[in-house]
């Protein structure tokens, strides 16, 4: 029922930053619990960071703790990722989901096609 498009993508240097935007269509975005993940080459996919349907309540991986925030413009349908102080072990394909709670986005059916972030050392 929710659509999701990730952009902001792309090649930086460690050290350096990008934010990431997922752009939601639906006329329920507000009420959806959204998410971060990852996946990097030869990896599994792996939690980044979550955000309540409310912006109340966030959720980071301790990777990426102090680096990154997410946060959310329900106005706009769009959930962010900032990322500070890139490593190059950031360097990854990343994808926003959506779940009706935190706790069930891993499992939603409802995942953006992902945006690349290469960070070099």
């Amino acid at each position: 029922q929710v659509q999701l498009v990730e952009s902001g993508g792309g090649l930086v240097q460690a050290g350096g930053s990008l934010r990431l935007s997922c752009a939601a269509s639906g006329r329920t975005f507000s009420r959806y619990a959204m998410g971060w993940f990852r996946q990097g080459p030869g990896k599994e996919r792996e939690f980044v960071a979550a955000i309540s349907w409310s912006g109340g309540s966030t959720y980071y991986a301790d990777s990426v703790k102090g680096r990154f925030t997410i946060s959310r413009d329900n106005a706009k349908s769009t959930v962010y990722l900032q990322m500070n102080s890139l490593k190059a072990e950031d360097t990854a394909v990343y994808y926003c989901a959506a779940g009706g709670t935190i706790a069930t986005i891993a499992t939603s059916p409802y995942w953006g096609q992902g945006t690349q972030v290469t960070v070099s050392s």
